[in-house]
């Protein structure tokens, strides 16, 4: 799902990082290679096999700062696994499968006529609400291939 280039996806995670006076440490380098590689969102136990380098304790703690600056974004699903995966600004957008058996999630692209549809729906809802949205995001819910 990426869209940038390796130096390009650090200076944008440099940039936001910043911006809540935070710096791109090694650590968190890592975690962000780990989770930019991944076709998919990852659990905490799937990003420390993915690099051995990496501690459980500085996961946590520098998972929250990344996601504070805009870096990670969680996914919570049915299991007892959170997720995470690198925020659409740096990925492009999508939308997750959800299986409601083993808890897999795995990123899906809407059509652009669905988009469009979606994006005309939720301008609908803010103008008759008064909310402002700022993005959304779709989960379908279900069994995956595997469960099925």
């Amino acid at each position: 799902m990426g869209n940038l280039r390796a130096g390009e996806l650090r200076t944008q995670v440099e940039t936001q990082l910043a911006r809540t006076q935070q710096r791109l440490t090694p650590k968190r380098a890592a975690i962000v290679a780990v989770l930019s590689g991944a076709s998919r969102p990852m659990t905490i136990p799937e990003i420390l096999a993915a690099d051995d380098s990496l501690a459980q304790s500085s996961v946590y703690r520098n998972l929250v700062v990344l996601e504070d600056a805009g870096v990670v974004r969680r996914i919570v699903t049915t299991d007892e696994f959170v997720r995470y995966e690198l925020d659409e600004e740096l990925t492009g957008h999508h939308h997750h499968l959800v299986c409601t058996r083993c808890g897999t999630v795995e990123d899906v692209l809407a059509s652009s006529g669905l988009e469009t549809s979606l994006a005309a729906a939720v301008a609908q809802i803010d103008e008759s609400t008064g909310f402002r949205t700022k993005s959304h995001r779709i989960d379908l819910v279900g069994l995956c291939r595997a469960c099925g």
